[in-house]
């Protein structure tokens, strides 16, 4: 391992590390692939186990001599060249902007995520994250479907991103085992939806800014998030469906199925007409649950019995109560 001896915070190939969001690590470098931060040596760990190629390290000097092995691994499957920077706690904390728990960052290259198609070949159950913000969430959830066998997790266009930086920590690296994709608008779809509505009209109202000329002549505009929301449960849904999925709404509505029921109709003999063989959970985001294009489109929506007047769980809760519920038996 080459170890660097930081003298300065302000060394320019600290850059990665030096107070960058994470949309902006994400589109650093390569705009189609970026990088993220893995903090914490088991994290670290986790990330190299599972084939990800580092950058660089970034360790406090008390945590080095304990990581040895670990560089030594990196040392026989990437080179001797993958720099480790050193440098004080409180060289870090400056650098970085927050205080590290476990002493180390490391800088890793993204990968190219695969298709829906290919996460849920295969899959019996998947777990599907819609518009789920807090890291804390989006990575206690990675970590319950790891621990309880859930073959794949879906995240929606405006979901959390599982490699932001608490999300893998809280995951405590599961985000690297568990096999996951975000949901995309197909690009047939984006041009669609990008000249919907668009004519030179609305260019002259002051969207030129934003717009670019297409083949045909019309105006191309910028997809919203909130249009890429629109296409997820109307066209996510029916794709879910063709693959032979079950799609379970996971929300408190007149209707619902206690979570008690699910678990029967997947256990219960193949031959009946409301036997579940292939499931997908969804989840919504804090404070508002599910969209209500989702639980209108889903085949099912479900709720967990509760006792006392409480009404609801925390998503990362809900979510490890359902997933040991409908595990395979």
């Amino acid at each position: 391992m080459r170890i660097i001896e930081i003298d300065s915070i302000d060394n320019p190939r600290l850059v990665a590390y030096n107070n960058l969001t994470e949309v902006q690590l994400r589109n650093r470098l390569e705009p189609e692939r970026g990088l993220f931060i893995a903090e914490s040596p088991k994290v670290i760990d986790r990330a190299l186990a599972s084939g990800r190629e580092p950058m660089s390290f970034l360790v406090e000097r008390p945590w080095l001599d304990g990581m040895s092995t670990l560089f030594d691994g990196v040392d026989d499957r990437w080179g001797d060249d993958v720099p480790v920077y050193v440098a004080s706690p409180e060289q870090l904390r400056k650098l970085t902007g927050y205080r590290l728990h476990r002493g180390a960052l490391g800088a890793f290259r993204r990968w190219k995520l695969p298709t829906v198609e290919a996460v849920c070949q295969g899959a019996r159950r998947i777990a599907v994250m819609e518009n789920i913000v807090d890291p804390t969430n989006v990575g206690a959830l990675m970590r319950s479907a790891a621990a309880l066998d859930i073959d794949g997790v879906l995240v929606s266009p405006s979901c959390g991103d599982p490699l932001y930086r608490r999300a893998a920590r809280v995951s405590m690296g599961t985000v690297f085992q568990v096999l996951w994709t975000r949901i995309v608008t197909p690009e047939s779809d984006m041009n669609s939806i990008r000249t919907r509505g668009c004519n030179r009209d609305t260019v002259m109202q002051g969207t030129r800014d934003e717009a670019a000329e297409c083949k045909d002549g019309a105006v191309r505009r910028t997809v919203t998030h909130e249009e890429e929301n629109r296409w997820w449960p109307r066209r996510g849904l029916r794709q879910l469906h063709d693959l032979g999925f079950t799609t379970a709404a996971m929300a408190l509505c007149d209707d619902s199925i206690s979570l008690d029921e699910l678990v029967r109709r997947l256990n219960n003999d193949e031959r009946r007409e409301d036997h579940i063989e292939k499931l997908a959970l969804i989840f919504g985001t804090e404070g508002d649950g599910l969209s209500p294009r989702t639980i209108t489109g889903a085949d099912l929506t479900v709720k967990i019995p509760m006792s006392h007047g409480v009404d609801s769980l925390n998503v990362a809760a809900s979510s490890a109560v359902a997933f040991y519920a409908t595990r395979v038996r």
